[in-house]
């Protein structure tokens, strides 16, 4: 990648740091999640602790999305499809609380992930150059 086409330091900062916002943002859910996982019942703590081990599989996303922004091959498209969809779900998900506070959450999430991908030329992950 040369110099021409890599992004301005000042955008490459500003998407690394959303995706670092992101990244702290995902262990904080896990940090509740973790409290969730202790007061749930039997029947819901395998879905609660899938749930609060998955805050850890977005933060280390996140981080490496922050870290290699452009070497993250496929991370930016999961992250964004993930997210996206969870938003979609939230729409249908009739009067649940939960979803309507999550698909909130996952909205930011995703305008997060886009400007970070363009802010830090995501896209350039897929080139052999990186």
């Amino acid at each position: 990648m040369g110099a021409a086409t890599a992004p301005s330091p000042g955008r490459d900062r500003i998407g690394r740091l959303l995706m670092a916002i992101a990244a702290v943002g995902a262990v904080g859910a896990f940090a509740t999640g973790v409290g969730n996982m202790q007061a749930a019942a039997p029947d819901r703590l395998w879905v609660e602790a899938w749930r609060t081990f998955g805050f850890l599989v977005f933060a280390g996303m996140f981080a490496l999305l922050a870290l290699f922004p452009r070497s993250a091959r496929g991370l930016w498209e999961l992250s964004f499809a993930h997210k996206a969809g969870m938003v979609v779900f939230s729409l249908f998900a009739g009067d649940v609380a939960e979803a309507r506070f999550a698909g909130r959450v996952d909205i930011l999430l995703v305008a997060m992930i886009a400007a970070a991908w363009w802010l830090c030329q995501g896209w350039k992950s897929w080139s052999r150059s990186g």
